[in-house]
């Protein structure tokens, strides 16, 4: 008899374990590129911070798509058979493959420029639907680049942008910065680039045209190649404005753009207002309310240039 109660002990035990896995939320983050190289670490921070510790608290995957939109298919497949309690989607493509998927899971996305226009969401007050998120706002700060790149570079009056056509909102982004630009009379040099196979030529081309300095719009893929960019920017002599803090870190001249930190952060919130009950619908999208520059003062060295004191009064990251 009582060896039936050890047994019984031993079986519910292990039941147990498992019934309590199964309550612990689970967290899906999608990436079209590589989370890796990116400081996706600062979300898991975020949510640990709200009590949503991978292990512990809660089972959060990390699903890179690493620029492969067919590995992406197979990815978004994946999680419309897991069904999460709720997907994070970094970067417009994640959440373009979910939208078009049809899953019916509660979807925050992150550095996402225009998610109205994109069709995620029916408006940033009421998104409706099961799609909810924290915005980029991009396309307005294309212009506010060229500033900063203009108010360093005293004199500059040529400017390439290279940016990839295979990205939507990079379309409104560059129109941003032409009509900025024309406004101040600069020249615009135009330069598409598709990836990493033709990014020396789009930097040759450049030069040849004879750009004084270059605006550069990463794809999610080539996020993950910020050094090898920031090499081809020092190795034609064009200093570059980015559009986050890391790739000034690995090398570039300067940055400008929404806090990654706090984006991470609303989305964190936003997953944990889910988890407690909220419906995606009835969650407003955010917007940035922080925006940071950053310089790179070896980079400047590299190159010759003495920043401005105007743009090292402004700078809230600088690198030396």
């Amino acid at each position: 008899m009582r060896r039936r109660a050890v047994i019984a002990g031993l079986v519910a035990a292990p039941l147990a374990t498992r019934a309590l896995a199964k309550e612990q939320p689970r967290i899906s983050i999608l990436h079209s590129g590589y989370p890796n190289r990116t400081p996706i670490h600062l979300l898991f921070a975020e949510l640990r911070e709200l009590g949503y510790e991978d292990r512990r608290s809660a089972t959060i995957k990390l699903l890179g798509a690493e620029g492969d939109a067919d590995r992406l298919a197979l990815l978004v497949a994946e999680l419309v058979a897991e069904r999460p309690d709720v997907i994070v989607a970094v970067t417009s493509p994640a959440v373009r493959a979910l939208k078009r998927a049809g899953v019916t899971t509660p979807v925050v996305f992150v550095f996402v420029s225009d998610p109205v226009g994109l069709g995620f969401v029916e408006s940033l007050a009421h998104p409706g639907g099961n799609f909810t998120g924290v915005t980029y706002s991009d396309a307005k700060l294309g212009g506010k680049r060229l500033q900063l790149l203009i108010d360093a570079l005293p004199g500059t009056s040529r400017v390439a942008v290279l940016w990839s056509p295979l990205i939507p909102e990079f379309v409104a982004l560059f129109e941003n910065i032409r009509a900025s630009a024309l406004a101040q009379k600069i020249e615009t040099i135009s330069r598409e680039y598709h990836g990493m196979e033709d990014l020396a030529s789009a930097f040759d081309d450049a030069k040849a045209a004879g750009a004084q300095a270059v605006i550069f719009m990463s794809t999610n893929l080539l996020f993950g190649y910020r050094k090898e960019v920031a090499a081809l920017a020092l190795a034609h002599h064009l200093p570059s404005i980015h559009t986050f803090a890391p790739e000034v870190e690995d090398g570039g001249l300067m940055s400008f753009g929404a806090d990654m930190g706090e984006s991470y952060r609303r989305a964190a919130a936003l997953t944990a207002a889910i988890l407690k009950g909220a419906r995606p619908a009835d969650l407003p999208v955010e917007e940035p309310t922080r925006y940071t520059l950053a310089v790179n003062l070896k980079t400047a060295a590299a190159l010759g240039i003495v920043l401005p004191p105007l743009i090292l009064m402004q700078a809230e990251e600088v690198i030396e």
